[in-house]
């Protein structure tokens, strides 16, 4: 793993803020040689977040055109083209040709005419598709998490440091990163405001997720493509589809990323109980340990009628944080953020097109990946009950989507994935579930 960033090597300040290097991009040459400044875009994975971005693009305030569209199903690619035609009119031009369906959609995609991809599909079929869309050298804003196993992560860093070497944008779905109150909070952290952080607590406790019913037509990939947050290999299961997003903010104010996890969970609620309909775990507590020693204790859950809580703590030797309610107490005094709150997926994309309309390239891809590992981390030492090494789930983690790359939806899923023949899905048992098999 020499050639891929360690754990460490991780920047405190945001990508958003820093920007990285200043480049002239392939948008710029090009569109100030047509006398253009259009950022054409293409949409891969028609679903809510990636209807929602492309939603955030046409209100980023840049000249965009979404020019084409890629879904494993035909309904959800003709219902995004339909409902953004009416919506946002000449900021839609998919002709027919230009609709692609199928799970290697994507590669028929990317040899259409567009400077900037959006990769929004279920995270198990990620890490091909942004290898594939570097190669072709688009612009790439990838939805978190980047990948549902190790094996998908070392994939996503390799083809990290190949956009950098082709100067390509590389935006990730972590939007906390683009918000004024989080970069502010965690800016005066790091400037000392707490002293040195002994410890952070990290929370996605909710009700529940959406579920759609078996239908007789369909083979069993397209139902656990319809239903890819109840399969481990397609979503990566609660703790990296959706507990991401505060695990990224404990690591970033920390600077750092952990040596090791261990860490509990199970099924109390999930479908009732019922086995044939979901693997995924409902509830997970991780303790995560850095290299000094100090903690990030996180909690997720979908248990109806349970505390739900979605947030982040600080603690430190000079004072305590709210993080995402945007307040510090410590030796100097209170202090909480005056400023305008920003909507992050909104303020993602206008830091997007604002910066390739200038020129400018940052790449979000590394800490993208880590945060997602940080993710993965936990999910397997929930699902073994061991304490496990980020260097060796790294290196040695279990693969959970073997042969994706030529996968159709007529292909059966991956082993671990596979209903037995009572209809059961194969559950994770701590104690007895291997992370390295």
């Amino acid at each position: 793993m020499e050639n891929h960033p360690s754990r460490r090597n991780f920047l405190k300040t945001s990508t958003a803020a820093a920007a990285g290097a200043t480049l002239t991009s392939t948008i710029a040459r090009t569109a100030h040689a047509q006398g253009s400044d259009e950022i054409k875009f293409a949409l891969i994975g028609c679903g809510g977040r990636g209807n929602g971005a492309s939603v955030n693009m046409f209100k980023s305030g840049g000249n965009v055109k979404l020019v084409a569209v890629a879904d494993a199903f035909d309904g959800k690619a003709s219902a995004t083209i339909n409902s953004l035609s009416k919506r946002y009119k000449d900021k839609v031009d998919v002709p027919a040709e230009h609709k692609f369906v199928g799970l290697d959609a994507y590669k028929k995609l990317l040899e259409v005419d567009a400077d900037l991809v959006i990769i929004a599909t279920p995270p198990g079929f990620k890490p091909q598709q942004f290898e594939a869309a570097v190669k072709a050298g688009k612009h790439i804003f990838m939805e978190k998490p980047v990948a549902s196993d190790a094996t998908g992560v070392r994939r996503v860093l390799a083809s990290v440091e190949e956009s950098k070497k082709k100067n390509l944008m590389v935006g990730i779905g972590l939007q906390r990163r683009h918000e004024a109150q989080y970069l502010e909070t965690i800016g005066r952290i790091h400037d000392g405001a707490i002293g040195d952080v002994i410890a952070t607590r990290v929370y996605w406790n909710g009700g529940g997720i959406w579920y759609r019913n078996r239908t007789e037509e369909q083979t069993e990939m397209a139902f656990q493509c319809n239903n890819w947050y109840h399969f481990n290999w397609l979503s990566g299961d609660q703790i990296c589809e959706q507990h991401i997003h505060n695990l990224d903010v404990g690591c970033w104010l920390k600077g750092e990323y952990p040596v090791e996890c261990n860490g509990m969970g199970g099924r109390e609620q999930r479908m009732d109980g019922d086995p044939t309909k979901s693997q995924i775990f409902d509830h997970t507590f991780c303790e995560y340990t850095f290299a000094d020693g100090t903690k990030m204790f996180s909690q997720g859950r979908h248990l109806k009628g349970s505390w739900t809580h979605v947030a982040e703590y600080a603690h430190g030797t000079k004072g305590t944080a709210d993080v995402s309610g945007s307040q510090i107490s410590g030796e100097g005094g209170d202090w909480k953020f005056s400023g305008q709150r920003q909507q992050g997926h909104q303020q993602e994309q206008n830091d997007l097109i604002a910066a390739l309309g200038r020129g400018e390239i940052y790449n979000e891809g590394e800490y993208g990946a880590l945060s997602t590992f940080t993710a993965i981390l936990g999910r397997e030492a929930c699902y073994s009950g061991k304490v496990i090494k980020w260097d060796d789930l790294l290196n040695k983690g279990r693969e959970l989507a073997p042969g994706i790359d030529d996968y159709t939806i007529d292909t059966p899923p991956p082993e671990s994935a596979l209903p037995g023949p009572d209809g059961k899905y194969p559950i994770p048992v701590p104690g007895q579930y291997d992370p390295f098999a």
